[in-house]
């Protein structure tokens, strides 16, 4: 979905760009908690995970591919679930 709307603006502006914007909202995201104002972290971490996504259509990477390798259904340190680290 991130793609269709946005695959091709995302594209032209390159990956360097469009990770400012991503740092950019993770500080929105950041100040959001600070203030405890629940109704903005909402929106914040849509935007980051949004950008998050656009980065990645941008160089070929398939996010939920990607998740699922990492973090095969347990944890990928301790290999348990629910998570056993320390």
């Amino acid at each position: 979905m991130i793609d269709e709307i946005y695959g091709s603006r995302d594209t032209n502006r390159g990956v360097e760009r469009t990770f400012l914007w991503l740092v950019e909202e993770v500080g929105e995201l950041s100040e959001a908690i600070r203030k405890g104002d629940k109704e903005s972290m909402e929106e914040e971490i849509a935007d980051v995970i949004a950008w998050t996504v656009s980065i990645a259509n941008i160089v070929g990477i398939d996010v939920e591919k990607a998740i699922k390798k990492k973090y095969p259904d347990r944890c990928p340190k301790c290999k348990s679930k629910p998570c056993t680290c320390r």
